[in-house]
């Protein structure tokens, strides 16, 4: 662990650095690298109650003080109005997540290891401390700071009652028929207190409400001697903690399990390893199917089936987690309607999916394809086939959101149901309905695959060959762009020669799908296009820089934001396929492998400073391209992770 630079010790550097880590159910524990929560989203208990949703903050903070010879040292830090207070931060000495997050704090030559790990499968997190000292009559104290709401949603003290029920180590802390539990190995004293005007400081900058109260019960203490060495613990729990539970066990557990969550990458490979354990934190488990989901980003999104299916082969197949592949395909497939897979599960279990989506269908049918290509699992195929025979039928017919299959084969679609849909209130901030670029090369892409599924378990498919033939001569005539040397992003519905000439990155996918549906003299000049115009260091941006429509820096209240979403805002998900294009176009040898490599890894930089040891769902179009959006995304996660495994050690064709 690396020791921090005095200059750096400021509280916007560390406030910036955000970790997290997970269980399994969509619960997870987060905050910054010195404990001060900036987000309404932090906190070191964010249960989920209903896996992998009714996401409930419960203990928002563990705040430490060490008694050292009659002196105190407050090692916490929070944001008040025009204060901080303490200032703790300035006794961390380094940090790391491996293995799992922990900060190393010095104090008048008393040294203190917090490590911060989940109880897997349960709503647990455990903080655990490990004190070595040169000085005699060393006292800690713990003063757990809670609440109990959505973590949408901020509360006062006249919110909300808490009552508690008190043994020598634990505390029992209930409001009205909702509770949950703090242990310890360190003695508890009931001593309560409220706290006012926390203040969530990333929260104000986004436009979000930001201040809330939080209510300390009492505090945990534990006493040591000069040399002696201790480890104190303090679990915060929504499940009672059975009487043989042993933290140091627990912890060995997790490291244990952390080792194998991958087990067809090469761990050696630091960056491969870092991509890896942040895949994992995004496999779910889903309550209504009893299998598995993927949650689409830390810290709100639920799971999302665009996001789900694009993510799949990285998060899933590149890691050779095939077990959890399979159930998530069943998830979805489970909510299939009128051949559309749901875009989005609600963040209660008894609300309704949504369909409003043209593209999940197609990652779907995408994501089986793949499925296929590493495990040649005919059964499973044949299992889900009904499902996506369905999906291709609805689509030639028509389905619901007017999405139908013109004449000339090519799906047209009604408004804001591609993944470019931010609205403001009414307004479209990017209006693409009618045929949209990548829903016909993904359209093409999906009857490619069902031809050649269809042939490995021996069902009719000619059809759908032809079908494809005909779209892919269509596809040129209609998206290729003579005066750019690229393709139209979108054809309108109410005239065919209305078309969008905006300069997009969605027309990557026509050149770096498994079937691309552009010939390969016009792929070049595609990939150049998107290379000059849209490709940064952490991805492709959303429009080209020439464009009035450009926006430069993701910022400010939502309606900013919503307004620079998709409209110059660059996506790291895209990479991975700016990658395949790349190898496609330039041809898979060792040069262009290197070539694609050294892009990749300049995402290693990127690693502390937002999500430590993940990527961010968005950056800045503006250089120096800083980070914005959730600290973790999962397709950028996994894109990045199926990029690089392709480059490093190739990929099922």
């Amino acid at each position: 662990m690396p020791d921090i630079p005095e200059d750096e010790k400021s509280y916007e550097k560390f406030a910036s650095r955000e970790w997290i880590v997970t269980n399994g159910l969509g619960g997870y524990a987060s905050s910054t690298v010195i404990g001060a929560n900036t987000r309404k989203y932090h906190g070191l208990l964010i249960a989920a109650l209903d896996a992998p949703v009714e996401r409930k903050v419960i203990l928002s903070s563990l705040d430490e003080e060490l008694e050292v010879g009659g002196k105190i040292y407050r090692l916490a830090s929070h944001k008040y109005p025009q204060t901080i207070h303490p200032k703790g931060f300035h006794y961390l000495k380094g940090y790391t997540t491996e293995p799992v997050p922990t900060f190393n704090y010095s104090v008048d030559n008393v040294s203190l290891e917090k490590q911060i790990f989940m109880v897997y499968g349960t709503n647990s997190t455990v903080i655990r401390y490990s004190i070595n000292g040169e000085t005699d009559n060393i006292t800690m104290r713990l003063f757990p700071l809670v609440t109990y709401r959505n973590f949408h949603q901020l509360k006062r003290s006249d919110d909300i009652t808490f009552g508690q029920s008190v043994k020598a180590y634990k505390v029992m802390i209930y409001n009205g028929k909702d509770s949950f539990e703090l242990n310890s190995n360190m003695e508890y004293n009931p001593k309560p207190y409220w706290y006012y005007n926390f203040e969530y400081e990333t929260d104000r900058k986004r436009g979000l409400d930001y201040q809330e109260d939080l209510y300390n019960p009492g505090y945990f203490e534990g006493r040591m001697d000069k040399d002696s060495g201790q480890v104190f613990y303090v679990v915060v729990t929504t499940s009672a903690i059975t009487e043989n539970f042993n933290a140091e066990e627990e912890f060995r557990r997790e490291i244990s399990r952390r080792k194998k969550v991958c087990p067809a990458l090469d761990v050696t490979d630091t960056f491969m390893k870092t991509l890896g354990l942040s895949a994992d934190s995004f496999i779910v488990k889903r309550q209504t199917t009893l299998s598995a989901s993927v949650i689409a980003g830390y810290h709100w999104f639920a799971d999302w089936g665009r996001d789900a299916m694009i993510s799949l082969e990285g998060l899933t197949l590149v890691t050779g987690r095939y077990d959890k592949a399979r159930q998530i395909l069943l998830t979805f497939s489970k909510y299939c309607f009128k051949g559309l897979i749901p875009n989005y599960f609600p963040d209660r279990q008894d609300g309704d999916a949504g369909y409003n989506t043209v593209d999940a269908s197609l990652w779907f049918v995408h994501a089986v394809g793949r499925y296929f290509a590493y495990t040649k699992d005919q059964a499973f195929v044949s299992n889900i086939w009904p499902v996506i025979s369905d999906i291709i039928e609805n689509y030639m017919k028509g389905t619901i959101n007017n999405i139908h299959m013109d004449s000339d084969g090519l799906i047209s679609h009604g408004p804001q149901l591609t993944w470019m849909d931010a609205k403001i209130g009414s307004l479209n901030v990017t209006p693409r309905e009618g045929k949209a670029c990548e829903i016909n090369a993904l359209w093409y892409n999906a009857l490619c695959t069902v031809t050649w599924l269809a042939k490995s378990i021996d069902v009719p498919s000619s059809d759908y060959k032809q079908l494809a033939h005909q779209i892919k001569e269509n596809f040129a005539k209609k998206y290729w762009n003579a005066d750019k040397l690229c393709l139209y992003d979108c054809i309108f519905p109410e005239d065919p020669e209305i078309k969008d000439a905006s300069v997009r990155p969605n027309q990557i996918f026509a050149i770096s799908l498994p079937f691309p549906v552009l010939s390969e003299d016009k792929a070049f000049y595609v990939l150049q296009k998107v290379a000059e115009d849209l490709l940064t260091p952490y991805g492709l941006r959303t429009l080209s820089k020439a464009d009035s429509k450009y926006v430069g820096k993701y910022e400010g209240d939502a309606v900013s934001r919503d307004k620079a979403y998709h409209n110059g805002t660059v996506w790291p998900w895209l990479f991975g396929f700016f990658i395949s294009g790349y190898l496609k176009v330039h041809g898979n040898s060792e040069n262009s492998r290197q070539y694609c490599r050294t892009l990749i890894l300049r995402f290693t930089g990127h690693f502390n400073e937002a999500g430590i040891d993940t990527v961010s769902e968005v950056f800045d179009g503006d250089s120096p391209h800083n980070p914005g959006g959730c600290i973790s995304q999962a397709w950028s996660v996994a894109e990045i992770l199926r990029a690089y495994a392709e480059v490093t050690t190739g990929t099922p064709p």
